[in-house]
């Protein structure tokens, strides 16, 4: 993988490079001290990862993100713990705190990696993907799994309530447990795990298991465990004709 360090202080830049060059599979391609330089370099080379101060001069770590158009994979470097959130909303693979033991500096890129070998269908992943489909069309199984922090999580799917979609990332609701299953995912791609038969879309960011509604409203449906999930005007006419109605 192609890297770029970019960070104000060169204290920092040489730690992040002793790191990188003792883990296989990377390479430096730059080095920057000015994020508008940085700029240049990201919209000119092929970069896989970028390892992106916060607190810099000029423009910082955040607005420089915002800037670009095809951003590649990005790690936060920072002494600011208080921007974890906002590198989570801007789909940062990870976000390490100055000074970074190099065991958490490896957990992130090992993280890089395996998002990168996904982005491009590397042959394990498209056999997986390939079984899982497969088991979810002849509906024998029941279950998916999903990627969430360092784990493939298994779910039953009977026990899914309802899906929400936030940008590319998913968070999942089941009946067994109040704390939401959160993955890197979108709704194709879930849906195509899902038996088609059991599941339906209902809202540009909403997907449904039928088995779990309670009741249907003008606007929305009610779920067994009381939470409604709008309907979209885009969808109304196919939620209405999956239930018969």
């Amino acid at each position: 993988m192609k890297c770029v360090i970019i960070d104000d202080e060169p204290l920092a830049i040489d730690v992040i490079e002793s790191y990188i060059l003792q883990i296989e599979g990377l390479e430096i391609v730059a080095k920057c001290n000015n994020p508008l330089e940085a700029i240049t370099i990201l919209n000119k080379d092929e970069v896989d990862l970028v390892f992106l101060d916060i607190e810099m001069p000029n423009l910082t770590g955040i607005d420089l993100v915002k800037t670009l158009d095809n951003l590649p994979q990005f790690i936060f470097t920072t002494a600011y713990p208080q921007y974890a959130l906002d590198g989570f909303n801007l789909n940062a693979t990870d976000y390490l705190v100055k000074p970074i033991p190099f065991h958490r500096f490896i957990k992130a890129v090992s993280r890089a990696k395996e998002k990168y070998q996904l982005e491009r269908g590397n042959s394990s992943n498209q056999v997986t993907t390939k079984i899982i489909t497969e088991e979810k069309n002849t509906n024998k199984q029941g279950f998916i799994f999903v990627k969430s922090e360092y784990e493939n999580i298994k779910i039953n799917c009977e026990e899914i309530l309802y899906i929400q979609g936030l940008k590319d990332y998913i968070k999942i609701y089941c009946s067994t447990t109040d704390k939401a299953i959160l993955t890197l995912s979108n709704f194709k791609e879930i849906l195509d795990k899902l038996p088609s038969t059991s599941f339906m879309r209902t809202h540009r960011s909403y997907i449904v298991n039928i088995s779990h509604i309670k009741a249907l409203q003008k606007t929305k449906i009610i779920l067994h465990n009381t939470v409604r999930i709008p309907i979209g005007e885009t969808y109304k006419n196919e939620v209405l004709k999956r239930l018969g109605v």
